[in-house]
């Protein structure tokens, strides 16, 4: 008697071929799926690498206590001086401590001239070089005391009117561009920088949205957060750099996925439905087959893993498909409102093994629910029947 292993692998693969037409269209469906599923995953990695990127494992910012973003966050001068004198600070020659302020400024994008928010961050020299990723690519770097500016490479690309030596407006002065600098794909790349005295007189601040410090030891941090939180003069809270931005995308990231999630489960339930009808019609159509199959004395068994297994065969070659035309979109880059800061951030889809492990992993759990059924239908044909179809 046989058993069930003894059915070939190729038997289940070559039926696929049989039906071309239906199976390509199978294939399409699954692969659409699958291309929606994995595009999503992409997004929401791409979103996470930038903002996670954005900033130094060493640096702290320091913001008003229960404050998400830096648009909510003011720091007296007071206490931003009381920060820069604590012992956790890297003073080397002298306190690595920047004070900041960040604004929102509205400005035209190209082709469309449509209004869209841009961060404005006034820091000082100390500030650019905390961020060490970030590089001048044009031009030179802004003078301080000066209403000069350097912008984002992000911002470069997709708003109007940022040649260099051009001038645009905010704040109700005039700001000379003169140097395009790159952040390695974080979310800096979506700012404009300038002197931190200048934009606050322009915009009448007195106080900071922030402060950034270095640590003298990355140990340190602990420390810090303690010391900060346990002055009474400082209503403030502490985060590394990196962890702040990372918790940026959380607003975002959630939404990306519910949005995405949404769209491919309909789409993954007519998917399913495909695939069903598809191995259905194939058992319809190999009635008399499986009576054969049976009578030379292949087990119930036998014949629902070699109709399951045609079904993930199905599903592997539409997953495959969805995967490659996936793989395309890293080329792309996509802009979207940050929910925590209301500005603009551009970043790219991102592949990684893991999100081509789970693209192909929820194709082929689509071809077992797609195929359970006619497989189940198939093994229990009776053999007087099936071969009464002959």
């Amino acid at each position: 008697m046989m058993n069930f292993s003894e059915i070939p692998v190729f038997y289940s693969f070559r039926n696929l071929f049989v039906r071309g037409i239906t199976t390509s269209l199978t294939a399409f469906g699954l692969a659409l799926v699958v291309f929606v599923f994995t595009t999503v995953l992409m997004l929401d990695e791409g979103l996470k690498q930038t903002l996670v990127s954005t900033g130094e494992f060493d640096n702290v910012v320091v913001t008003r206590r229960g404050a998400v973003s830096e648009i909510q966050s003011t720091i007296s001068r007071e206490q931003s001086s009381i920060i820069s004198q604590l012992s956790e600070v890297a003073n080397i020659p002298f306190p690595q401590v920047s004070k900041e302020l960040v604004v929102l400024v509205n400005l035209p994008k190209k082709k469309t001239l449509k209004q869209s928010n841009v961060v404005v961050r006034g820091l000082n020299k100390i500030g650019v070089n905390l961020r060490r990723q970030v590089k001048i690519i044009r031009g030179r770097n802004f003078k301080e005391g000066s209403n000069e500016i350097v912008i984002g490479s992000a911002i470069v690309k997709r708003f109007s009117n940022m040649q260099l030596g051009q001038s645009i407006k905010f704040g109700s002065r005039q700001w000379k561009i003169v140097g395009y600098f790159d952040s390695g794909r974080s979310g800096f790349d979506s700012e404009i920088w300038t002197d931190i005295e200048m934009l606050m007189q322009s915009f009448r601040r007195d106080s900071f949205s922030t402060v950034v410090l270095r640590l003298v030891d990355s140990t340190k941090f602990n420390s810090i957060e303690k010391t900060i939180d346990l002055d009474i003069r400082l209503p403030l809270q502490a985060k590394r750099e990196r962890i702040f931005f990372s918790d940026q995308s959380k607003a975002l990231s959630a939404f990306i996925k519910t949005l995405g999630l949404t769209l491919t489960v309909i789409f993954s339930i007519g998917a399913i439905i495909g695939a069903t009808i598809t191995m259905q019609s194939a058992v319809a159509n190999r009635v008399s087959e499986i009576g054969t199959l049976r009578a030379l004395g292949f087990k119930r068994r036998a014949i629902l893993f070699a109709f399951l297994l045609e079904s993930i065969f199905l599903s592997i070659i539409g997953g495959l498909a969805g995967l490659f035309f996936a793989v395309f979109m890293m080329n792309l880059e996509f802009s979207t409102t940050n929910f925590t800061s209301f500005s603009e951030l551009a970043f790219r889809f991102s592949l990684s093994p893991s999100i081509l492990f789970y693209g192909l992993s929820f194709s082929v759990i689509m071809g077992i629910f797609g195929g359970m059924v006619p497989a189940i239908r198939a093994s229990n044909i009776k053999i007087i029947d099936a071969l009464r179809a002959n």
